[in-house]
This record gives structure tokens, sequence and C-alpha cells, in this order.
């Protein structure tokens, strides 16, 4: 009889990344005290690893060291070792990213980490092989080269800890400076202009991340200086990420980056945060240029999250993994064979021409330098132009490769899945929120918001505490985690966001209520900004306060632009105050590297205005109030705010924004109100007239 495997403590746990582990050889322990003691008692480091479970090379080091019993009875025998989901607990991998980043120039996961039995570290690295490699120094050397140290140096050993632990606290005490100005937007542009890739888009070489708030950014940018420039270099890259491998032409949805300059060869993991952000940029796009190729990309990343990253409850998950079958991107690469197969000679010939899909295979393994056979299916060329030479009207074209990229879906959703992360993270539903939000805006569609609303209820049913505490992460059942400053502010932003797509004074009233949490559990009262833990948070090495707006933004960079429009809404100053202390706080960051700030310049593009306040007063149904609200929600004005005061919301709404009280219907036909840069023009009561006014420049304070 088989004997059952192994399980270790991870088996309890509810962590995907975490319960991949259960079964390893490794004594491993979840974060906690209970490990923390047993390293004290027993006088043994801790062998920190940090990982998420759709993250490749976090594979990769299990199967070739965790899952290995020789390294296992090292680390068993010499060590506490304790495992850590990144998403679930962002903070305790704040900290120790910064280690590492700190102590060897660059960071990633799988991050390593060797801590004393206090946690202060004095060892830090990201993947291991288990032997040296290529210059690589092999796990199992490391541990031996540590285990030696401990027992044989340990005064050096504490000595290293508490310098290493000393010199990071300025990395989390911010960075004041003079005041930030328009000038630190030009700075921004400037560089990203140096740094632009004329011939594939994007931002420097390989490899090459989407980092869509840089391009939300230039759009504002854009729309300030007149500079044609930060548009070209907008549509440039949103239409060369759609064209490359990096965008899912089968499926739809983004990858998480591409490993080479032209987009073709992605890392395949799929992440929620990239799919709301990108999302927000097409959307943001489309408004921007009425170019309907930006919208019909915003719809395809729609159509992805709600068929395949969506609970039953309406909440959304949080990833899906680059590998399948054990072989990265074997679910989304094709042989030409399979498509001939599938669509037969004439459909796949077309099908093939179109998306480069080539009898040898159409890309190279960069690791190996071999050409695999297979294909990533990617557009050289603009439709348009194979539409011409092929001699088909592009209508017909469409038509054509839209059918048979239905059966190559169907065909593919035969295969092994990829892992799906099914946890909920608070912070990546609040940036999807925004996303479906501002979809619904733009395109006039309910069904946008609706599916916005469903998961702003499994939140608000699921991630909140009897004491109203928000909670970071649920997942089979079970929430957990006292939230952080990015699913405050994320959901925030989401809650105004959908408040503009469906004017429910509800949402505008929970964002407040959620901005008075935030302020009360994470506001700097001395230094300004907000930390990334509540003050009822856990003791870690630090009390960290981030900015930089890496893959997603920073929580005080979206807290920033939250808290303008907000007080710009409400009328309540207090808000101003507290968005004008984030800029402080960081405003010598921002100054030294601004493009490494692109969301904070985007709050600061706001506050640095001009701004319009826009009220629509009339019934919710009538048709003329209806099409002034939709004159300004198909618009990119990125620098407004908008009320609707209507009957059936007035109790609410007059209790969150008093002055709107006195804004009502003119000669009882319903009327839009607009000031602009503090001033306030006469109402119009036409879709026509506000719309007039929407496109004319704004006034100077002296006109």
């Amino acid at each position: 009889m088989n004997a059952p495997p192994h399980r270790n403590r991870l088996a309890n746990e509810k962590s995907p990344y975490l319960l991949q582990h259960a079964s390893n050889p490794v004594d491993w322990h979840p974060w906690g005290e209970a490990a923390f003691e047993i390293a004290r008692r027993e006088d043994r480091p801790i062998f920190l690893s940090i990982g998420y479970s759709t993250c490749h090379w976090c594979h990769v080091m299990e199967r070739e060291s965790f899952e290995q019993e020789d390294v296992a009875r090292i680390l068993n025998q010499h060590f506490v070792p304790v495992k850590v989901d990144r998403e679930e607990r962002p903070d305790v991998d704040q900290i120790y990213m910064t280690v590492c980043q700190a102590l060897t120039g660059s960071g990633g996961w799988p991050l390593t980490v060797i801590l004393t039995p206090d946690r202060r570290p004095f060892f830090a690295g990201t993947y291991f092989p288990p032997e040296a490699r290529f210059g690589r120094p092999g796990l199992k050397e490391v541990l031996y080269q540590v285990v030696s140290a401990w027992e044989q140096q340990r005064d050096r050993v504490s000595e290293a800890a508490e310098r290493i632990t000393q010199g990071i606290q300025p990395q989390f005490a911010g960075s004041p400076g003079g005041a930030l100005g328009a000038e630190a937007l030009r700075l921004a542009f400037d560089q990203l202009a140096s740094r632009f890739d004329e011939s594939h888009g994007g931002f420097g070489v390989a490899p090459k991340f989407p980092t869509p708030h840089v391009l939300t950014f230039l759009l504002r940018f854009w729309l300030r200086a007149g500079a044609q420039r930060a548009l070209e270099m907008v549509e440039t890259t949103l239409q060369a990420m759609r064209r490359g491998g990096v965008f899912d032409h089968v499926g739809f949805g983004f990858h998480r980056y591409s490993t080479d300059r032209e987009w073709l060869v992605p890392h395949f993991e799929k992440m929620l945060y990239d799919q709301a952000l990108l999302m927000i940029a097409y959307v943001e796009a489309y408004q921007a240029t009425r170019n309907p190729v930006y919208g019909a990309v915003a719809k395809e990343i729609a159509t992805y999250v709600l068929r395949d990253m969506t609970s039953p409850e309406g909440a959304f998950y949080s990833a899906e993994d680059a590998d399948s079958e054990g072989e990265e991107g074997k679910f989304y690469v094709w042989r030409r064979s399979e498509i001939e197969t599938i669509l037969g000679a004439d459909e796949a010939a077309l099908y093939c021409r179109a998306y480069q899909i080539e009898a040898e295979g159409n890309w190279r393994d960069e690791a190996s330098g071999r050409v695999p056979g297979t294909n990533i299916p990617h557009l050289d060329e603009n439709p348009a132009a194979i539409a011409k030479e092929l001699e088909i009207e592009p209508v017909e074209l469409a038509r054509r490769l839209e059918s048979a990229r239905q059966k190559v879906f169907e065909a593919r959703e035969r295969r092994v899945r990829p892992h799906k992360d099914d946890k909920i993270l608070t912070s990546w539903n609040g940036l999807m929120i925004v996303a479906l939000a501002k979809g619904a805006q733009a395109f006039d569609d309910p069904s946008y918001a609706e599916a916005a609303g469903r998961a702003l209820d499994f939140l608000s049913a699921k991630l909140v505490r009897e004491d109203g505490r928000l909670l970071a992460r649920f997942r089979d059942g079970e929430a957990a985690h006292p939230a952080y400053l990015d699913d405050y502010a994320f959901l925030a932003w989401g809650l105004l966001e959908l408040y503009e797509a469906t004017f429910a004074a509800r949402h505008l009233d929970a964002a407040l209520r959620l901005v008075r949490e935030m302020e009360r559990l994470f506001r700097d009262p001395q230094a300004g900004g907000y930390f990334f833990t509540g003050e009822d948070g856990e003791a870690l090495l630090a009390r960290a306060k981030e900015i930089y707006d890496g893959a997603a933004p920073s929580g005080n960079s979206v807290a920033a632009l939250v808290l303008l429009r907000l007080g710009r809404v409400t009328g309540d100053t207090g808000l101003e105050r507290s968005a004008a202390a984030v800029f402080q706080a960081f405003s010598g960051a921002a100054a030294r590297v601004p493009t490494a700030h692109a969301q904070l310049l985007s709050a600061l593009d706001f506050a640095l205005g001009p701004t319009r306040e826009i009220v629509i007063v009339g019934e919710r149904a009538d048709v003329e109030a209806r099409s002034m609200a939709g004159e300004v929600a198909r618009r990119f004005l990125p620098r407004k705010v908008i009320l609707w005061n209507a009957p059936d919301e007035a109790k609410t709404l007059h209790q969150l924004a008093p002055f709107v009280k006195s804004q009502t219907p003119v000669a009882g036909a319903s009327a839009a109100y607009l000031c602009e840069n503090y001033a306030c023009r006469a109402p119009v009561t036409s879709a026509a007239e506000l719309a007039l006014l929407l496109d004319a420049p704004i006034p100077t304070a002296a006109s």
C-alpha cells in the first residue's frame, strides 16, 4: 500500500502559493510567531522564501530544490524555513525586497532572505539553482556557508544584520523636497521621450513592461501641453502591444511582459492588475482619440476578465500561470499543422498569413537560442495592410479572422489550462472596478458597471470585518489580513469611478468613509503621506511608506488623486490638504526621478488644474439630462469631477456635497452647471450647449 504523501504545515493555509509547497519535504512554516519562537528557542536562522503562485522561476526553484530530499535535510536541520505569498503579505515582501535590492542591486521572485530569529536580515538573493551554474552560486553551497557563519562567526552575522536593518530605514521614510510644479511634468515627459523606442513603442529595451500608468500620464501631458509627441508615444505603444505576442490573440487579455523589444515573446502569466490598468489606458486613449481600435482592445480585455477571471459571485481572481504541464507557454503556442487541422487549408492559410504562423515556428527561445517550431500568434502589420494585399474588404477580413479565432479558441479550451490563482485581493479588485466603471462611461455600456457593482458587493459582504475594518484577501471561505494602504486607496478610486458611471450616491458615500478610515489608520501626521500598513498592523522591521509606481501604482499616488477629487466633489478642503501633504512627503523623489512616479504626476496634473466641476440636475430618466451626462462621459476629461443632483439621490448627495442644493432645474428643465478654473458659468439646458462648453478652451483666471 502506498504511503500517504508528505504534508507540511502549509497544508492548512489558504494561499494557492503556499499550498503549492504543502507536499515539499522542506518543513515549511507560514509567516508567524510560531515559526519565530522555534527559531529563538532552537537558535536557528530563518530561511525566508517569498513568491507567488504564478511565478515561473518560483516553480523552477521548487522543482529543483524544495522537492529534493538533500536540500530539505539541510533546511530542516539548520534553519526554520518560512514561506510567504507576496500577494497576501505585500508588507513583508516590501521590507525584504528592499533588503535584497540594497544588498545585490536587483530583486525579483523567488525572493530568498536569511534572517536572525528576531527577523533581521543578513543574506538576500533571488533564484538559486541547487548547484552552482553559469556563475550563479548553488543553494546548497549558500546554505552551508550560512550555517558555518552562524555557528562560527555569530558576532559578524549579528553586526551585519544590525547594519542592514539600520541601513534600510531611510528608504521607508519618504523624501520631502520643494514644491512640485508643472516643471516636474515636463521633465518626466522629456525623460520618457529620450527612452522611447521609435520602432516598437514602449520605453527602453528588453524586457519591456506595459507600465500603463506611464501612458495615462502621457495622455494628461498631451492634453495639458498640446504635446503631440506625447500622444504619438502612447498610440505607437498601445498599437504595438496589441499587435504583438504580449497580447493573447486567441483568448484576449495581456501577458505580464515581453522578453524582447518587439513585444513578440511574452512571459506568459496573466495578472489581474495588468488587465485592469491596461483597460484603463485603452479606454482613455479611446476617449482622447475616438480611435475605435482602442475601444475594441479595452472590450477584449473585459471579455477575458469576465469570462476567465471572475468568480461565480462576481469578484475577480488574481492571476493565471505562465506554465501548463510543466512548460512555460505551452497553453498559448501553436504548430502550423495544428492550425491547419482546426481550420482547414483555406481558412488556415488566411489565419496563418495574418498571425505570422510558420511551419518552422516564428519565435526564438532566448534562453537556449533555438527556434522551438511553435508559433506565438501576432500581427506584424496593421490588418488594413493585410486586407489590401489580399484584396479583401477590411470588414470581410475581420469577419473571417474572428470566425477562425473562435474555432482556434474552442480548440485551445480543450488543452490543459494553466493554474489559476483564485484568491481575491481587495486592491486588485479595486483596480478592476475602476477599469470596468471607466468602460461603462466611455462606451455607455451599463453591463460593465453591473459587473463592477457585483465585485463591489462581494468585497462589501466578504472582506469587511464586523468592526468595519477592510481585509485584504479572500479565498476558500476565509477573509484574512488587515487591508493595506493599496486596498483602501484602490477601492476608493473604484468607488469614485463607479459613482460617475451610475450616479448612485451610496458609492460616493462609501468612498468618503473609506478615505476617512484610511486617514485614521495610515496617515503619517508628522511627515505627511501614508504608511503601507495600518496602525493596527503587524510590527515589522520598519513601517514603510511607498511612492514608487512600479508594476502597479503606489497607494500614496492613488490616494493623492482620490483625495483631490473627493475634495472637489464635497467641498472639503481638508481632503485637498491631505493630498498636498502627500506631494510634500515625496516631492524629493518625484523631482529626482519623475518617470518612476507617473501616477503621482497624474495626481499632480489634477492638482495644478485647471479643473472642471460639473453638476447635472434633473430626473434620472430625463433624456436630455442623460444626454448631457453622456457628453461628459465620452470625452477625455481627466481634470473633471461630476455629480448628478437627481431627486431620488438628493438626500444622500446633499449631505455629502451641500453646495449642490442650490443648483436646480432651469425653468423646469434639466440643466448642467459647469465651473472651470474657480469660475462658474451660467447653466445650460441642452447636451449641445454643454458640448460646446466642454470643447472650448478653459478660461484663465484673468479672463
